[in-house]
């Protein structure tokens, strides 16, 4: 009886799985190299107002909901076209749409997650998730206090007797800091997610944090966005499936029931709708 050769039958997946992450890892070298070689200075406020107001003309069409507006994919090309690699990309990790809409035209770019400290685990893992599979560069935002460093110096749980303060420490004020380093930021606002959305623009100039802000999803449903991930394959938070449709921080989120708002689950019970983001 001949002698037979034992193999490993998984071998070679995982070969392939180690050229593919090498292969990943040396695409989004390159993309990080050319970005240094080709930076430039952040242009000043009055040439981004400009900017921002010539793409506002550009891109709206006849208005807000117009047929004519300009689609998504179409938003994100005058912006690679106008600020190269300048561009963040606002990911709250409810899913991967945007980071994938935006990576079709500017591989690796810069997704901002705003690493709170109270996180659902399945936002946490989505956002590993981003990380590994898809092309795009995950940038933790972090609060300048731990959650632990807050409650010393503001008493324990401070979201549920001053939610704004908290959120003005844990997401608005470090977001801030990190956008000085941009020339345009790209969110996933969309006009049906809440009445304070309904007249968000494609493009806009954002004086408080002093850049464009690009809002390429405007236009779309929820319907929308679940296509486009099913379409694509693209990530989505498990929690969306579990009544979900608003993910936030955990102590202030609750599920939704059939008929409600899709934000009636945010800061549940509170005078608040917005955690100051995009206000």
């Amino acid at each position: 009886m001949s002698e037979q050769t034992t193999t490993d039958p998984l071998a070679a997946l995982r070969a392939a799985a180690r050229a593919k992450a090498e292969q990943r890892e040396a695409s989004k070298a390159a993309h990080h190299a050319e970005r240094v070689e080709h930076g430039r200075e952040k242009r000043s406020l009055d040439e981004l107002r400009e900017i921002a107001r010539r793409g506002a003309a550009e891109l709206a069409g006849s208005g807000i909901g117009a047929d004519d507006e300009a689609t998504a994919e179409q938003v994100i090309a005058w912006a690679a076209r106008e600020f190269g690699t300048s561009v963040a990309v606002a990911c709250s990790m409810a899913d991967a749409v945007l980071p994938h809409v935006v990576a079709q035209q500017v591989p690796w770019v810069d997704v901002l997650f705003l690493d709170t400290g109270y996180h659902f685990a399945e936002t946490v893992g989505t956002r590993d998730a981003v990380e590994q599979q898809m092309d795009v560069t995950i940038v933790d935002v972090k609060p300048e206090l731990t959650v632990a460093e807050q409650d010393a110096a503001h008493g324990k749980d401070l979201f549920g007797r001053d939610p704004a303060l908290c959120c003005q420490m844990r997401k608005v004020e470090p977001l801030h800091r990190t956008l000085a380093g941009y020339e345009v930021w790209v969110t996933g606002v969309r006009r049906d997610e809440a009445p304070t959305r309904t007249s968000t623009p494609l493009v806009t100039f954002d004086e408080k944090n002093g850049l464009v802000k690009i809002n390429p999803l405007a236009a779309w449903s929820f319907d929308d966005l679940l296509a486009y991930a099913a379409k694509h394959q693209v990530i989505l938070n498990p929690l969306l499936n579990d009544g979900y449709p608003s993910i936030g921080c955990l102590p202030c989120t609750r599920r939704v029931a059939p008929g409600e708002d899709p934000r009636a689950g945010r800061w549940a019970g509170l005078d608040k709708t917005e955690c100051g983001l995009h206000v």
